[in-house]
């Protein structure tokens, strides 16, 4: 049996099936520590995410602990933890490793798009999330938690980040309300990066949304692209980011404003960057270490930069239109 270890859950793989263990831990924006919390996260996650896979995302299944002392799964005596059973799939067939090896393809994009506009057009709205406080609350708390690494992450690049973030928000603030008030916030995804994303029976599906929080997956859409388009971006796979986000907007059931788009690039590209500069000093493997902290670094530049216009996404997809029209 393998084992998959992360901040909230632990993934048991065996033969056919994967079975996920929430851990009972509490952080910033998720509590498991109770029996009931647990069970409840693992049935929102059972629910949520058979949206986008509901082939991968099978059943329920109780831990018990029967009469003899032993655990049983499915077995008689009271429940003592809650498992996600799922569907197991080969992990070469994540999108993460395929970036890294060149095996994702343009059709692969085309078709990504094509899924995740049919899942933003079918999400319900909320329109109580999403106000602009909000995302200046987003703001402080990439700045907070940038700040926390100084000695992977400049503390003057990450300022100009809060503080061009500060302004390029305020300049959104009309356009970004207009797009909460007209349903472009949803419940989404939450956490669309390439290694939340399979192929499974040749089609790129989503899974593994956030669950356990209304805040981070009730959101505007473009908020959830952007974290895939990102993530493209700093694979340097530019031109696949284009075919994805064109093929997005072909598909989308609304005529998309693409205006906030670096703004919420920048915000996925900050995270990302903390997120991994916390992983880097928490490594044992010097090697691996090194590289989180380098990919920190790379990702903190790549938030500024999009706040100073340069999109080599946008950029992409802009001339191969034009290419297109000629």
């Amino acid at each position: 049996m393998e084992r998959i270890e992360t901040h909230g859950s632990v993934i048991f793989l065996h033969a056919n099936r994967a079975y996920k263990l929430k851990r009972a831990v509490a952080f910033a924006e998720l509590d498991f520590l109770s029996l009931e919390s647990r069970k409840n996260a693992c049935e929102a996650e059972l629910l949520l995410n058979r949206r986008t896979a509901p082939t991968l995302y099978l059943s329920l299944c109780p831990i018990n602990r029967q009469a003899n002392g032993q655990l049983a799964l499915n077995g008689c005596g009271p429940a003592v933890d809650w498992l996600v059973v799922m569907r197991r799939f080969a992990q070469d067939r994540l999108f993460d490793r395929m970036a890294v090896e060149g095996r994702l393809t343009e059709p692969m994009m085309e078709q990504l798009g094509a899924e995740i506009a049919r899942f933003h057009a079918n999400a319900p709205i909320t329109p109580s999330y999403g106000h602009i406080p909000d995302l200046y609350e987003e703001i402080e708390k990439n700045h907070r938690e940038m700040s926390r690494y100084p000695p992977i992450l400049d503390f003057a690049t990450v300022t100009a980040i809060a503080h061009t973030s500060r302004t390029l928000l305020e300049s959104l603030t009309g356009c970004l309300e207009d797009r909460r008030r007209e349903g472009r916030v949803r419940r989404c995804h939450g956490d669309m990066r390439l290694a939340n994303i399979c192929l499974l029976d040749g089609q790129p599906t989503l899974f593994d949304g956030i669950e356990f929080s209304d805040r981070l997956s009730c959101i505007d859409v473009l908020y959830d692209l952007a974290f895939v388009l990102m993530d493209l971006q700093h694979h340097g796979l530019n031109r696949l980011g284009a075919r994805l986000l064109s093929s997005y907007l072909n598909h989308s059931d609304v005529q998309e404003d693409c205006k906030p788009l670096a703004f919420f690039l920048s915000l996925r590209a900050a995270t990302r960057s903390f997120s991994l500069a916390g992983a880097a000093l928490r490594h044992a493997d010097p090697a691996k270490r090194y590289e989180k902290k380098e990919k920190a670094v790379q990702l903190m530049h790549q938030a500024l930069s999009y706040l100073h216009g340069e999109n080599p996404i946008l950029n992409h997809l802009a001339m191969s239109e034009a290419v297109s029209y000629t």
